[in-house]
């Protein structure tokens, strides 16, 4: 019998997904009465994505007044989300358009937020006042298949000076309108759609075994996962390939919403370490400990895990432990060329600062139970002698 405790979930993001409904911004645009906004952008996206070109354009035709802030490149900063809330309480806009990876939709969501509460973003962390409802609507247009942030209540902003990654959550946070267009997607490279895809798949999964988790959530998750974990071997494998891309917006999109509905666990805090310890990509380091933070999971959510395998299409083995899981994504990973974690230059002198920086993380307080020290640490070992997938 599944055991059924109260839970409450509130996901108030406008979804329109499917190819072309990038084209509809000006629409929404009209729905929301904006007539000045901010376009928050990856810096030249023009010269790689075209249908980010077109979307541009498009925008810029309509009878909105638009200012275009271009983000750099990389994860975002408390620098970076300073220069973006700097920007947008310049431009007097009362919409704001993020239209990028999950790196500018969290440099957006953030830089919403301090400009709302007039402050930098170290000054946030330091005071951490009460969230409020957005003055300035949110329109987030993504252009990679991972986080879900235009579906999430979250950001993460990295501080380099400190070597941390800092995360905050709120449902005030969210965007009013997620665009979720495959076609912006076509233009990922094959180490892109696997680092950002394995970074959905892996958010789905924690849903299913965080302590949080709701059953509006697993039904939602696996479904995700089920639908991702075809796609995303066939996306990287072949970038056009339209079926797949739109099953990978699609699933990561759904994985937003589960880690929203559930949470992330001990996965995100593991790799948000390697992430401030290397500045590696998000959805790199994620990848790089997934199998074997599942592995330890198993002991305590094997029926769970189960049903994970089953979506990913694991035959039957027997086994009933989790284990099927476990090897569903090694196998997943192999497929997909992953890199290993001593490809970052990590060493075994690294195994406790980094161990450190995943227990002061908040995802593995999600965890089904408690990780000690030793179970981080070896964790972490067992990533660093896998020599390739």
């Amino acid at each position: 019998m599944y055991e059924l405790n109260s839970f409450a979930n509130h996901l108030p993001v406008k979804i329109r997904f499917g190819e072309g409904v990038a084209m509809t911004l000006p629409a929404v645009l009209d729905e929301l009465e904006a007539t000045r906004v901010l376009l928050m952008v990856d810096e030249g996206i023009e010269s790689y994505n075209d249908a980010a070109k077109a979307v541009i354009a498009n925008l810029e035709a309509s009878k909105c007044s638009v200012v275009r802030f271009n983000k750099a490149a990389g994860e975002p900063t408390f620098s970076m989300v300073n220069e973006a809330t700097v920007a947008l309480k310049e431009s007097g806009a009362t919409a704001l358009i993020a239209l990028g990876g999950g790196s500018v939709i969290d440099t957006a969501k953030a830089a919403r937020l301090c400009a709302q509460q007039d402050c930098t973003f170290q000054e946030f962390i330091e005071r951490r006042p009460a969230y409020r409802d957005p003055s300035v609507a949110l329109i987030a247009m993504p252009t990679s298949a991972g986080t879900g942030s235009e579906v999430s209540g979250g950001a993460v902003v990295s501080n380099p000076e400190a070597g941390t990654k800092n995360g905050i959550a709120n449902a005030s946070m969210r965007a009013q309108y997620a665009l979720v267009d495959p076609l912006l997607t076509h233009s990922m490279p094959k180490e892109m759609t696997a680092n950002t895809g394995i970074d959905a798949i892996a958010q789905a999964i924690a849903g299913m075994v965080a302590s949080c988790r709701t059953p509006i959530g697993d039904a939602i998750a696996l479904e995700a996962i089920s639908m991702m974990t075809p796609a995303i071997v066939a996306a990287f494998k072949s970038p056009n390939n339209a079926e797949a891309r739109a099953a990978m917006s699609c699933g990561s999109m759904m994985a937003g919403l589960t880690m929203n509905v559930s949470d992330c666990s001990a996965e995100h805090s593991l790799g948000q370490a390697i992430g401030g310890l290397t500045h590696a990509p998000h959805g790199l380091t994620i990848g790089l400990v997934l199998a074997e933070t599942l592995d330890r999971e198993r002991a305590f959510v094997a029926a769970q895990l189960e049903r994970v395998a089953t979506a990913m299409g694991a035959p039957e083995d027997g086994t009933s432990d989790g284990s099927r899981a476990v090897r569903a994504v090694k196998n997943l990973l192999s497929d997909l060329e992953f890199p290993v974690l001593s490809d970052l230059n990590i060493s075994e002198s690294d195994l406790d600062q980094l161990s450190d920086l995943a227990l002061a993380d908040y995802f593995i307080t999600m965890a089904p139970e408690p990780w000690s020290k030793e179970e981080v640490r070896n964790c972490f070992a067992q990533a660093l002698d896998l020599k390739s997938r």
